[in-house]
C-alpha cells in the first residue's frame, strides 16, 4: 500500500459535502453550480449523443475541439496556438494536471506550489517523486513578491504549478506578478503548469492574462482549460492542455495511460460552446457577479468580514475579523453541524503555515440558496459571538 495515499485524508470537498447531504445542510462548500448550464450547450451534447458516434474518439481528442481551443483563445486571449500539434483534450482539468506533473516532473526534481493550493497538486506531485517547496500568500491581498519568489527558487527547481484565478483566494494576478514570476521561471530553466480552469470568471471589468503570453514563457508553459468551469457544466469533467509540441508529445503519452479520452459528445459540445458568442461569457460573468454581490452584501448584514473576490465561483470571510476567534476548522464543523451551512476551511488548502482563520463559500447558486446560507451563516455567528 503507497503511504502517500493511505495517510491522506479524504478531500475537504467531499468531506464537507457528504456532512451538508448527511445533516440536510446549505451547501456553500464545494464549488459547484446549482443551475443546469447553458441549455445550448446541453442540446448539443444530446444530439451528438444520438447522431455521433459514440466509440472511442482519437486519443489527443475530438479535432473539431482542439480547433474550437485554439479557436477561442486567439479570439478571447489572442494567443496563437496550433490546434493539431499543442492542444490535448482530457478527462477534466484534474486529468490534465495529473499527465502533466507525471510526464514533467522526475524524481528528486524541486516543485514549487504557491499556496493556498488546489488539494490536487501536492499528493500528484508526490506521487510523481517530486519534492515540492512552498511559497505562501495570505489575506487580505493575497501578493507574491520578489523576495517571496527568491525564497522559494532554488538551483533544483524545474516545476512551478500556478493557479490563476486562485481557488481558493478568488484573487487575480495581475501583469506584475506573472512577470516577476516568469522572470524566475525563465531563469532557472523551469516549467509552469498553468490551472487557468477559473479564466472566464473574472468580474469587475479585470481581463485574465495567461502565463504563456509573457516573455520566454511560450515554449515552457502547459496552460491547462475546462469546459465544466466555463460553462458551469462542472459534472461533465472535460479539460485540454496546450502546450508548445515538445511538452504536448511528453504530456500526451501520459494522457493515454490515464484516461486515454473523453466521452465525445461532451467533446463535441465543449466545441460547440467554445465558439458562442462574446455575449454568452459576458452575460455568464454579469450573473455569477451578481450572485457573489448578493452572497456578500448578506454576509456583511450578518456581521461577517468578507474578503474581496474578483474571480472563481468563491468569496471567504475573515473569521477574526469578524468576531470569531474559533479557528476556520472548528468554525466550518460547527456551522455545518449547528447552523446547517457547509463552508470549507481555507487551512485545507495548505500544506504548512497555513492560514487558520479564513472560511470559502461558493455564490455559484440560486438566489434561495445564497438567501438560505446567509440565514444560516448568521446562526453560526451567533453561536460563536454569544459563546
Amino acid at each position: 500500500m503507497n503511504p502517500i495515499y493511505a495517510e491522506m485524508p479524504t478531500t475537504i470537498f467531499e468531506a464537507m459535502s457528504a456532512l451538508a447531504r448527511e445533516l440536510g445542510a446549505v451547501n456553500l462548500g464545494q464549488g459547484f453550480p446549482d443551475g443546469r448550464g447553458p441549455d445550448a450547450v446541453i442540446e448539443h451534447a444530446v444530439t451528438a449523443l444520438r447522431e455521433g458516434s459514440n466509440q472511442y474518439p482519437p486519443m489527443p481528442g475530438l479535432p473539431e475541439l482542439r480547433r474550437a481551443v485554439a479557436d477561442h483563445y486567439r479570439r478571447h486571449q489572442d494567443m496563437d496556438l496550433d490546434w493539431a500539434t499543442e492542444v490535448t483534450v482530457t478527462s477534466g482539468a484534474t486529468e490534465a494536471l495529473a499527465a502533466a506533473i507525471f510526464a514533467l516532473v522526475k524524481p528528486g526534481d524541486e516543485v514549487l506550489l504557491i499556496q493556498p493550493m488546489y488539494d490536487a497538486y501536492l499528493p500528484l506531485v508526490l506521487r510523481a517523486g517530486g519534492v515540492p517547496r512552498f511559497a505562501r500568500l495570505a489575506p487580505p491581498d493575497w501578493r507574491i513578491d520578489a523576495e517571496m519568489l527568491d525564497a522559494a527558487f532554488t538551483p533544483n527547481t524545474r516545476l512551478v504549478i500556478l493557479n490563476n484565478p486562485i481557488n481558493p483566494s478568488a484573487s487575480l494576478f495581475d501583469a506584475d506578478s506573472l512577470a516577476l514570476l516568469a522572470e524566475r521561471i525563465v531563469a532557472h530553466d523551469a516549467i509552469v503548469i498553468s490551472d487557468e480552469v477559473w479564466e472566464h470568471l473574472v468580474f469587475d471589468g479585470r481581463r485574465h492574462l495567461p502565463i504563456m503570453a509573457m516573455p520566454g514563457m511560450r515554449e515552457r508553459t502547459v496552460k491547462i482549460g475546462s469546459a465544466g468551469k466555463i460553462f458551469s457544466l462542472t459534472g461533465w469533467k472535460v479539460g485540454w492542455m496546450c502546450a508548445a509540441p515538445h511538452l504536448t508529445r511528453v504530456i500526451a503519452k501520459a494522457h493515454q495511460f490515464l484516461t486515454f479520452t473523453t466521452p465525445p459528445n461532451l467533446q463535441a459540445a465543449a466545441a460547440y460552446g467554445l465558439a458562442m458568442s462574446d455575449d454568452y461569457f459576458a452575460e455568464m460573468r454579469e450573473g455569477y457577479a451578481r450572485s457573489r454581490d448578493r452572497l456578500a452584501a448578506g454576509l456583511g448584514q450578518a456581521g461577517y468580514a468578507v474578503l474581496p473576490s474578483v474571480g472563481t465561483y468563491f468569496l471567504s470571510v475573515d473569521l477574526a475579523a469578524s468576531g470569531i476567534s474559533a479557528d476556520d476548522v472548528t468554525f466550518a464543523e460547527m456551522a455545518v453541524r449547528e447552523a446547517g451551512v457547509a463552508t470549507i476551511p481555507v487551512s485545507a488548502f495548505y500544506a504548512e503555515d497555513a492560514v487558520r482563520n479564513v472560511v470559502r463559500l461558493c455564490f455559484a447558486k440560486r438566489d434561495e440558496t445564497i438567501d438560505s446560507g446567509i440565514a444560516r451563516m448568521a446562526m453560526a455567528r451567533q453561536f460563536f459571538v454569544s459563546n
